[in-house]
């Protein structure tokens, strides 16, 4: 006999997120995602100056919030045909790809290893035999007998006090958690580490942006930043200098710990291969820009169709009238309500916001999240998409650390692993490991782009808008940590007539389309194992391995309160 879990909200998340499953023989046969609240900035921008509107549009989320800025400047030059300085490209390139290691860090250590790690079964771990594990899978420097003994005496601490903080709410001794306690260990210690490394990435943003969350120094047409090497307080040699160490020590956590980790911990969870591939079109952004007009990128980026990659289509750059034209987002299921009737998708350029709430109806309305297509298609977005593309594209880095991460993931499991296992639950995490490491490539190339651009005697960041009179329309993309965002606009008489924000959530968490098509963290979730119904661990594994930004595809505040967390059985 079935029984529906309702999952209300999924924490370590950003955002209100609620899932529904229907469980039959210790399996999910049927899923819902529902987006718990409302987002009006398209509402709140209609009739501003377009060159604001990055300001309000990077405050959607506090955790997402350089990706919304990059996206709405690049929306407003791409309807006004306005060239980006080089310098300008680079600082931004800077900015979101250390924003993206970040995202990346945070979202495995923080946010999703505590479904595959069990706190309680680390303090059974021997720390030499721990950090012995750890230093078998790579030189990393802080691999210590020494710091492992530390973390776990500090983790034996906590128990002994009964206040376990983050950890005081896992579902320890759940039968899926299957890792030794020196594995265990090995996740903990550099769980505390990646504390440490989220911050250097940081420090980059800040550096450039001039705070983090919600940088400052954005503009239509470029950056704010003045370039001099002689000047105190400007961008000069000393704080790129600066930045470059700190590039330098993401590499090497990034390289030496977090990719091999993921590696090991996919290879001791191999069976997690066969769960969560769901919907197999990928569609990612092309991004780097390294000319004015984003036509040259150093990241590529295109659209697969079911799981093949050579299916792969470019997406040529930021003026691509494939990519233009595919996007459509359908309500049919979603709290909200179209003009002319809600059966039909729309464009973003004509797209609306009109909020049309009602129960949460199984088979009617149930989220505040909108579900988009690509063409027609639904389309899973996020680094395994990114990763797919560019290893379809030939981008020899992400063919390097694919092969490394499967060939260790191989070597820990004990028998082959391919690229297909990428698509399931533990390949997403996977993939954002690879993605990591190509990113710290990345940040290195823009920083000596910059330097090198800097050193034949430009310093130019910024380009003066103008604005036209009559309508003209726009999109900006960028490919998030958590996939591809867009941002389109429609200005007219230099005012913003219509602003929609397609975010890489959206995609993920949209409930079903017009043709009642489920989205991919429905497919994603059905035929998955769930051993205790009352502890949905397997649930939250794939549901977090898209790394959930809820705030990003909604908005809305409950001002009635209620229960922080509940989950219900029946």
């Amino acid at each position: 006999m079935a029984r529906r879990i309702s999952v209300d909200p999924v924490t370590r998340i950003e955002g209100h997120l609620r899932v529904d499953c229907s469980v039959a023989d210790g399996r999910v046969d049927k899923a819902w995602a529902s987006g718990q609240m409302w987002r009006g900035i398209e509402l709140i921008l209609r009739d501003r100056d377009p060159r604001e509107a990055w300001l309000f549009a990077q405050r959607i989320c506090g955790v997402c919030t350089t990706v919304h800025a990059i996206a709405s400047v690049r929306a407003v030059e791409n309807a006004l045909g306005l060239p980006v300085p080089p310098n300008a490209q680079y600082i931004r390139n800077l900015i979101q790809g250390a924003h993206g290691l970040h995202d990346h860090i945070v979202h495995f250590y923080q946010l999703s290893a505590l479904d595959w790690v069990d706190i309680t079964h680390a303090l059974k771990a021997d720390p030499k035999k721990a950090a012995a594990l750890a230093r078998s899978l790579s030189d990393w420097h802080r691999n210590s007998d020494s710091e492992f003994q530390d973390v776990a005496r500090k983790l034996k601490s906590f128990v002994d006090s009964g206040q376990l903080g983050v950890f005081g709410t896992g579902y320890w001794d759940h039968p899926a958690m299957t890792l030794s306690p020196e594995a265990n260990l090995m996740a903990l210690v550099h769980y505390f580490q990646a504390l440490e490394y989220q911050r250097v990435a940081n420090k980059i943003v800040t550096v450039l942006g001039s705070k983090t969350p919600h940088i400052q120094n954005l503009a239509v047409g470029g950056v704010t930043n003045p370039i001099n090497m002689d000047a105190q307080s400007v961008l000069n040699l000393e704080r790129l200098q600066y930045i470059k160490s700190l590039i330098d020590e993401l590499d090497a956590f990034t390289k030496q710990v977090y990719v091999p980790d993921v590696a090991a911990i996919g290879g001791l969870y191999a069976d997690w291969t066969k769960y969560g591939k769901g919907i197999t079109n990928y569609l990612s952004a092309p991004d780097m820009p390294l000319d004015e007009k984003g036509e040259k990128l150093a990241l590529p980026g295109g659209y697969i169709r079911n799981g093949d990659v050579g299916t792969y289509q470019p997406i040529q750059g930021f003026n691509d009238a494939y990519f233009e034209k595919g996007v459509k987002e359908a309500v049919k299921h979603a709290w909200y309500s179209y003009s002319e009737g809600d059966e039909t998708p729309l464009h973003p350029y004509d797209g609306e916001t009109q909020p049309n709430h009602t129960e949460f109806q199984d088979d009617g309305k149930y989220s505040w999240v909108k579900s988009p297509t690509f063409h027609g298609e639904r389309a899973q977005v996020g680094p395994l998409a990114n990763v797919l593309c560019l290893y379809a594209a030939g981008h020899e880095g992400t063919k390097q650390y694919a092969n490394a991460v499967l060939d260790t993931a191989s070597e820990t499991a004990g028998t082959k692993v391919g690229l297909d296992a990428l698509h399931s639950t533990i390949g997403r995490h996977a993939a954002r490991a690879i993605r990591g490491a190509v990113l710290t490539d990345t940040l290195s190339d823009q920083w000596q782009h910059l330097m090198d651009n800097i050193a034949s005697g430009d310093t130019t960041t910024c380009n003066q808008p103008e604005f036209p009179d009559g309508e003209v329309q726009g999109y900006g993309f960028h490919e998030a940590p958590r996939g591809i965002l867009s941002h389109w606009v429609v200005i007219r008489d230099g005012r913003i007539a219509n602003y929609q924000a397609v975010v890489p959530t959206t995609w993920n968490a949209g409930p079903r389309d017009e043709q009642d098509r489920q989205g991919p963290y429905e497919a994603a979730l059905l035929d998955n194992p769930v051993a205790d119904p009352e502890q949905p661990l397997e649930v939250l594994r794939t549901v977090h391995s898209f790394d959930p930004c809820l705030a990003c595809a909604i908005h809305l505040t409950d001002a009635d309160g209620g229960p922080a967390v509940k989950i219900n059985t029946r």
